[in-house]
């Protein structure tokens, strides 16, 4: 098909290739390649990073890596955020200069989870990781100089779908409280019966065969029924739910389940804002020099900022 992409965004589609996502092998090495630019030369200058091991369900260890501001007077709000990826590919490396971002100019506490990625560890391995990385963060909120009533969970694309999964699950179990749910891109329904899920077959960086081969990685090949966790929006009361942002981008197939679930939050009674980008497409962000996503980059610093020291 023929899309009218941003113009400062279309020079550089023929270099922005995901690859086969049925080879989870080469998809891993092929994002982490493609996100080494943005992240070799970050300014780290006036944060303290460091990787931690904690105990995740089942007796399973849990790796989270925890960026805090050596000068901000505390207690600082925090961050929980979930890398994207599909499910199946990225790590707390890929996502490292947006954390650097969030930690430094909001400023916060930013908790990044490595949790288990599929198909070698399918739903509800991940979830659960950052669903314990939620609750861990909350018994060190001394420690950390967090003030728990004031942290929220972020992700992006498949780490936008655990975000939502997760404030599901702190709602649903009575869990640690969350202020705010930043849900960038987020891939939230396995049903994959949208008209923008339909349509864009041959998108850039994502498009239905990848959607399709990703919830096949996450939730198996006969899943039988799908918990709104692993697909929030199969929930069906998502009352009593943290304020939300949630951003979409045209040619994007997962556009449509990301506006759709914004407006089932609304009229469930939940604060919701919504961006939609024109002529942009999954992951075209990452093309950080161009108009677009410069704006995206800093409405979600002023979204988080507003949301956390309101």
């Amino acid at each position: 098909m023929t899309y009218a992409f941003d113009p400062e965004l279309a020079p550089v589609i023929p270099s922005l290739h995901l690859g086969d996502f049925t080879d989870v092998a080469a998809a891993r090495a092929m994002l982490e390649s493609m996100l080494a630019g943005i992240n070799a030369n970050v300014d780290t200058s006036g944060l303290t990073i460091e990787d931690r091991t904690i105990d995740g369900p089942d007796g399973t260890d849990l790796s989270v890596r925890v960026l805090r501001p050596t000068s901000a007077p505390g207690p600082l709000p925090a961050v929980l955020h979930i890398h994207g990826g599909g499910f199946a590919v990225g790590s707390v490396n890929s996502e490292l200069s947006g954390c650097v971002q969030l930690a430094s100019r909001l400023p916060a506490v930013v908790v990044s989870v490595e949790y288990r990625l599929a198909p070698e560890f399918p739903f509800p391995a991940g979830i659960e990781d950052c669903y314990t990385a939620l609750c861990w963060l909350h018994t060190q909120v001394d420690a950390l100089g967090v003030d728990p009533r004031r942290v929220a969970v972020s992700g992006g694309s498949a780490g936008g779908g655990l975000a939502a999964g997760v404030a599901l699950m702190a709602r649903d179990r009575g869990g640690p409280s969350l202020c705010f749910q930043f849900l960038g891109i987020p891939e939230l329904d396995d049903r994959l019966e949208t008209a923008s899920m339909q349509q864009f077959v041959d998108t850039p960086m994502w498009n239905r065969p990848s959607a399709i081969q990703s919830w096949k990685h996450y939730l198996g090949d006969a899943p039988g029924p799908v918990s709104p966790y692993a697909a929030p929006a199969r929930a069906e009361n998502l009352a009593g739910l943290p304020p939300a942002f949630v951003s979409t981008m045209e040619f994007d197939p997962l556009r449509d389940e990301g506006i759709i679930y914004a407006l089932r939050m609304l009229q469930a009674g939940v604060s919701v804002e919504l961006h939609q980008y024109p002529g942009t497409f999954h992951g075209s962000a990452m093309v950080t020099t161009a108009a677009v996503s410069k704006r995206q980059s800093a409405e979600t610093v002023e979204v988080m900022k507003r949301a956390l020291y309101r």
